[in-house]
């Protein structure tokens, strides 16, 4: 796009912070200087956990407040464009802690009936925008099987793991024999979904899964 286009858009569309919903200032991307301070930041330690056969997931942020309002904005309200911003923040967590950790990056796959709902797979695109800002690209490994309850309406971690088990099929096996992969999502709460996933791989003969996330919720 150029420079006049990008300059008509703006003008347009403002920017705004995909946080807050206020518009940015000059010079401000993505966030403005009040989120970038006050959003639930996850750092260091904090930021990490591990799981069942991944070896460790990270994430940014802790899902609350207005990092809870702007996802279901941007999953459930179509906007869709927040994922450049999601991505820049994810790929920064992996880079501070899964530097040189994985070979290949892929993502949790929405289901068939749950894509045409919805027009598009949020974790997908986060994947890819991560990817992105880390120099690679986002592969297609796995393949949701069935339309399984949302995890988001069920509690307690043993009627979640139950949920997803068996949910995801392999697409390439050998593409992943071997390597280490980093599996992306956008919220993980128990990581029963991300360890279903982590188990897939692991059974295709991925040598490690690590895991990031865009939030956490607990």
């Amino acid at each position: 796009m150029s420079s006049w286009a990008a300059k008509l858009l703006d003008l347009l569309f403002p920017p705004k912070c995909v946080f807050c919903g206020k518009l940015l200032p000059t010079g401000a991307t993505h966030l403005c200087p009040r989120c970038q301070e006050e959003l639930p930041w996850l750092e260091g330690g904090a930021a990490e956990q591990t799981g069942e056969f991944f070896s460790l997931c990270v994430s940014p942020l802790r899902y609350q407040d207005k990092v809870r309002e702007s996802f279901h904005r941007y999953k459930f309200q179509g906007h869709r464009g927040y994922h450049k911003a999601y991505g820049l923040l994810v790929a920064q967590c992996v880079h501070d802690h899964l530097a040189g950790r994985y070979d290949l990056i892929t993502w949790v796959p929405l289901s068939s009936k749950r894509k045409r709902e919805r027009g598009y797979d949020q974790a997908f695109l986060l994947a890819s925008a991560a990817a992105l800002e880390l120099g690679a690209v986002a592969v297609e490994t796995l393949r949701k099987a069935r339309d399984n309850t949302p995890q988001s309406g069920l509690e307690g971690e043993a009627e979640r793991r139950a949920n997803v088990l068996g949910a995801y099929q392999p697409v390439d096996p050998e593409l992943v024999a071997g390597k280490r992969v980093l599996l992306i999502d956008d919220v993980v709460t128990t990581g029963s979904t991300l360890s279903e996933c982590a188990r897939t791989l692991r059974a295709m003969g991925a040598a490690d899964v690590v895991c990031a996330a865009l939030a956490r919720a607990h």
